[in-house]
């Protein structure tokens, strides 16, 4: 294969059977737990990167199913996303991912730096409860209960919670193990349509293990839960600041 060959053909690893197509990745009926918790402030400043700032002492667990995913097919995945605000612009900043599907893992990480790791999340309904799990292994880090549909939500103020902005931090090394790429990375999602979003009572327990330190961000106090059901675009992503950039 000749070099001009590679470099048009590179996209994905590995070069000649790709783990993942191009985008854009559409979402149908993707359907969301989101429990909103009150934490520690000095545990948030550990984590969140400068010159993101934190707004308030809260993080979202957030529970995904995605059946029908355009070119990532059907997973769930888990993590915590953290209120932050960026030159005065509010977002999330994703801080941790878990899920189990290894194109979305590889895609994720390699296009927009979400923090993705392999793990077995799960959301269902059970009776009059919806529950969120996270396993690692044999080990449960995550537990999480929402009332089925008790307040129904106006759609538009959900649409454009959906709609702002979320942060990550996109490491890839050098063959060295140096940093090659160190970049702060905005993303947005786009052409949503909120089919259903409701309220309710919400419980969460966090369980701290070696590879997933989800309970470094401990619950002092749950403050809300929506359960969201909605189709969405998950857009391309933008460089706002690049860590290894000479000072200015």
């Amino acid at each position: 294969m000749r070099p001009e060959d590679v470099r048009k053909n590179a996209f994905s690893m590995p070069l000649t059977n790709p783990t993942y197509p191009k985008g854009p990745y559409r979402f149908i009926n993707r359907e969301y737990m989101i429990i909103t918790y009150r934490t520690d402030m000095d545990a948030l400043r550990a984590v969140v990167p400068e010159p993101l700032e934190i707004t308030e002492p809260v993080v979202k667990f957030e529970f995904i199913r995605m059946p029908d995913s355009f070119g990532f097919g059907d997973y769930t995945e888990s993590g915590q996303v953290i209120p932050v605000s960026f030159n005065g612009q509010k977002g999330g900043y994703v801080h941790a991912m878990y899920l189990n599907d290894d194109g979305p893992i590889a895609g994720g990480r390699e296009i927009w730096g979400f923090p993705k790791k392999l793990a077995e999340p799960n959301l269902h309904t059970e009776k009059n409860a919806i529950i969120g799990t996270l396993d690692v292994g044999s080990i449960r880090v995550a537990t999480g209960s929402m009332g089925f549909k008790h307040r129904a939500l106006d759609p538009e103020p959900v649409k454009e919670s959906l709609s702002g902005a979320n942060f990550l931090l996109k490491i890839i090394p050098h063959v060295d193990c140096s940093p090659r790429i160190c970049e702060l990375v905005r993303y947005y999602m786009t052409d949503i349509t909120v089919k259903g979003a409701w309220e309710g009572p919400a419980g969460l327990q966090l369980v701290d293990h070696a590879l997933a330190r989800v309970a470094e961000l401990p619950v002092l106090k749950v403050i809300s839960a929506v359960h969201i059901i909605a189709d969405l675009t998950l857009g391309l992503g933008e460089v706002v600041h690049d860590y290894l950039a000479p000072p200015a």
